[in-house]
């Protein structure tokens, strides 16, 4: 590896480091949160529908979760597609619209928030930039509050995007204020874990430095946290990862698991254990090498790693902890493998969708 291989990633491990302070000063915005949250209420919208690209989609991956669990309300990752391109006619009128948009300058998110707010559809656009056009457009602005994210590859926005929607479901469900407290206490846990994790992680990237491809398992909540680690590992290390529910696990995909094949499977200590359990035994049984992360790590038999992480205070906080791991995982392995994580080739900080 040469020295400007070793020097690389510095920007992406700082800011992975920044996370438990920014979850802090959004757990301490909480009337911000409660304010749109009235506005959703008042106006008796049962669906949330959901925009964004990458990163972004994943984290309306656990929007799903949150809204139905803390809200009782649908909510819905939306066809940008079907709008902007095909210019399909959606019905609206039950619905409010949650744009979700690191930068705020994803120029057909911009055009779904146009096109929804000129059909008298409340929007909300989740952004770290208040200046944005996405901002401009909407309604509504939540912002990040995570400042200049330097990495390509996004880390500490997309835990706020995580955070962001956890606070507008607790809010909506009139639980926030436990919400909030519940999201200190993570947020500490996280600062006190961070650097053990560290550590741990960069001793199993060199053991994984010579692999191709991984499957990322998580189910319920976790699964956004699955799709977002199998990003990472594409982003910043060129590794063909792929997320599943841990159910996917029974059908087709297992008969592809080989020892040169490792299995990464999320484990927390929720209603979805159980089926990840069976999923890792499906793999153990296939000769696949599997990494277990979560609070119930421990809990995965034939696991060959375990990475114990911080028990959430509530369930639905898991997944702002169980995301590091992946992260710091996806920084080591690409130093391992002579990449730098700042600048994965190819790619700019602004998803430019033509």
């Amino acid at each position: 590896m040469n020295a400007s291989a070793r020097a690389s990633g510095e920007a992406y491990l700082r800011e992975i480091r920044e996370q438990p302070e920014l979850l802090a000063r959004l757990a301490d915005r909480g009337e911000d949160f409660a304010s749109v949250a009235a506005e959703i209420r008042r106006r008796g919208w049962r669906t949330i529908r959901m925009v964004g690209h990458g990163s972004s989609d994943n984290a309306a991956t656990y929007g799903v979760y949150s809204f139905g669990l803390l809200a009782g309300l649908t909510a819905l990752r939306d066809s940008i597609s079907l709008s902007v391109y095909y210019g399909a006619e959606i019905d609206l009128s039950d619905s409010c619209v949650l744009a979700l948009s690191q930068s705020g300058r994803t120029p057909d998110v911009v055009e779904y928030v146009e096109r929804a707010r000129r059909r008298g559809t409340f929007t909300i656009a989740v952004t770290n930039d208040a200046d944005s056009p996405l901002a401009a457009a909407a309604d509504a602005v939540l912002a990040l509050g995570a400042g200049e994210e330097h990495a390509v590859a996004a880390t500490k926005t997309y835990t706020a995007q995580v955070a962001a929607l956890l606070l507008l479901s607790a809010h909506a469900g009139r639980d926030g204020a436990r919400y909030c407290d519940a999201l200190h206490a993570t947020a500490a846990a996280l600062q006190d874990a961070l650097p053990g994790l560290e550590q741990r992680l960069t001793a199993v990237a060199a053991t994984l430095a010579g692999i191709d491809r991984m499957l990322v398992l998580g189910r319920g909540p976790e699964f956004a946290t699955a799709r977002e680690i199998a990003l990472k590992l594409l982003e910043t290390c060129r590794i063909g990862a792929t997320a599943l529910t841990a159910t996917d696990l029974a059908h087709g995909p297992v008969a592809a698991l080989d020892p040169l094949f490792p299995v990464w499977a999320i484990a927390p200590s929720d209603a979805s254990l159980p089926a990840v359990r069976e999923a890792v035994a499906r793999a153990r049984a296939a000769g696949a090498m599997v990494i277990a992360s979560g609070a119930a790590a421990g809990q995965l038999a034939g696991a060959s790693v375990a990475i114990a992480l911080p028990d959430a205070p509530l369930p639905l906080l898991s997944p702002l902890v169980s995301i590091v791991p992946g992260q710091l995982l996806a920084g080591a392995l690409a130093h391992a493998r002579g990449l730098d994580p700042d600048h994965p080739r190819g790619l700019r900080k602004v998803t430019d969708v033509p």
